[in-house]
This record gives C-alpha cells, sequence and structure tokens, in this order.
C-alpha cells in the first residue's frame, strides 16, 4: 500500500525539497516511485553504480561499509525524511561508497539517475539541498570521530545514545525508544560489546535507561551526558 505522501511531506518537512514551491514538488514526487523494503534487506551495495536516488518515507536505514576483512563498520542512521544514494545526483557516474540497509520494515519513494538527473537540471535546487544534506553527514562523522579519539569509552556511547535518540528515537511514556541492539552500540561507539553490556547494566541500576530486547529506553539523554561514570566495574575497550 502507498504511503500518503501528502501526509508525509506536512509531518516531515524533507530538507531535499526546501525552497521548492508545492507545484515543483509535486512534479518531482510525480516522477518517483514508491518502493517497499524488508526489515534487514540491504537497499544498495558499496562499489555497485549509483543509479537510484532514496527519500525515505518510513522505516528506519542505516549505512556502512565493509572492510576488505569483512566487518561491517555502521557509519550514520538514515530518519524518515531524509535521502540517501546522494552519488547518484553527479554529473559524472559514480558508486556508491556505502551500503545502506533496511533496520525496520520501510517505504521509500525512488528515482532513477537518469530521472533525477533531469530533475536536478530543471530544478537546481535540488542539487544544492543534496549538498547541504552530505555536508550535515560530513559534520556528524566529524563529530562522531572526534569523539572517538579525545573521549573515554563511557563518553562515546553515552553521546552515541544521544545522537541516536535525537535521531531515530521513539517517544513513549517513560522516555525515548531506540531499536538498537548492543552490538550495534557497541560497534558505532568503538568499543567491545562486553563494554556496551556492562555500561547499560550500570546505567540501569541508576535509572538512567532501561534494557530491553533489542532496545533501549532512555530516560533523559541530557541526564546521560551530564552524568559522572563512577562505576566500579573494570572496563577493557
Amino acid at each position: 500500500m502507498d504511503i500518503p505522501v501528502a501526509a508525509f511531506l506536512r509531518e516531515r518537512k524533507p530538507r531535499f525539497f526546501e525552497g521548492l514551491d508545492a507545484a515543483d514538488i509535486r512534479a518531482i514526487l510525480a516522477a518517483g516511485t514508491q518502493r517497499r523494503f524488508l526489515a534487514n534487506s540491504v537497499i544498495v551495495n558499496q562499489g555497485y553504480p549509483a543509479a537510484h536516488l532514496f527519500l525515505l518515507l518510513t522505516g528506519r536505514v542505516r549505512r556502512f561499509f565493509l572492510t576488505e576483512d569483512g566487518q561491517k563498520v555502521v557509519l550514520l542512521r538514515v530518519p524518515a525524511g531524509d535521502i540517501f544514494g546522494e552519488a547518484t545526483v553527479l554529473a559524472r557516474p559514480a558508486e556508491y561508497l556505502v551500503s545502506s540497509e533496511a533496520i525496520a520494515s520501510s517505504n521509500a519513494l525512488v528515482w532513477s539517475r537518469g530521472t533525477i538527473r533531469g530533475l536536478c537540471e530543471q530544478y537546481p535546487r535540488l542539487v544544492e539541498n543534496a549538498l547541504l544534506i552530505s555536508f550535515d553527514y560530513l559534520a556528524a562523522y566529524r563529530a562522531v570521530h572526534a569523539s572517538l579519539i579525545g573521549n573515554s569509552a563511557p563518553k562515546r556511547l553515552a553521546q552515541v545514545l544521544a545522537n541516536l535518540a535525537d535521531g531515530i528515537g521513539q517517544k513513549v511514556p517513560g522516555g525515548i525508544e531506540l531499536d538498537v541492539r548492543n552490538e550495534e552500540l557497541a560497534n558505532e561507539a568503538n568499543i567491545s560489546p562486553f563494554t556496551a553490556s556492562r555500561l547499560l547494566s550500570a546505567w540501569q541500576r541508576e535509572g538512567i535507561l532501561v534494557k530491553r530486547r533489542g532496545k533501549v529506553l532512555l530516560r533523559s539523554s541530557g541526564r546521560l551526558l551530564r552524568h559522572e561514570i563512577t562505576t566500579s566495574v573494570s572496563l577493557v575497550t
């Protein structure tokens, strides 16, 4: 079933369409095709020709790459309302630098390279918006990288949780719920799964969060970031 795009636009206000009037946005939307992606399915693969641009309507997507030895490294998450596959808008054909996969069942509006390139020529603001979105991704990655270099393991994990709460968190009674596993948190904070589990358990005992199967209920990201880590456990990063 197609997602009602008009309601989506009112709620999410995609940055990709900033500066365009309603008639232009309708024309751009009409040129796309809605597609559904199952949870845990890879939508695009790194190293493959960038053939499609995606606007995420519902669900969640994460961007990752595989190292030469096959290690999966998660970089960023894409919330509903943002695009991925930006290399498609480039004049020179390019490859996807990273892979993108659906974390949950997701719906996206998809444009082929030929279609979106034509739209970019007709509506140059699309190129500027895509560049600004890519710039924001770079800024987010810079912040994460700086955290990995300068912060302790607890501070890195706390920052990852706070960033996820702002990006993909769902407001529920009692706080903000994150659909994320310990292994994913460990990967993004550059710590071992054992360390991530010990820290989460310590914070749960202190009432900062609640661990659930495949989920974390964060009571307050501000409290977590301000909290002085005083656990007596021996952490091995």
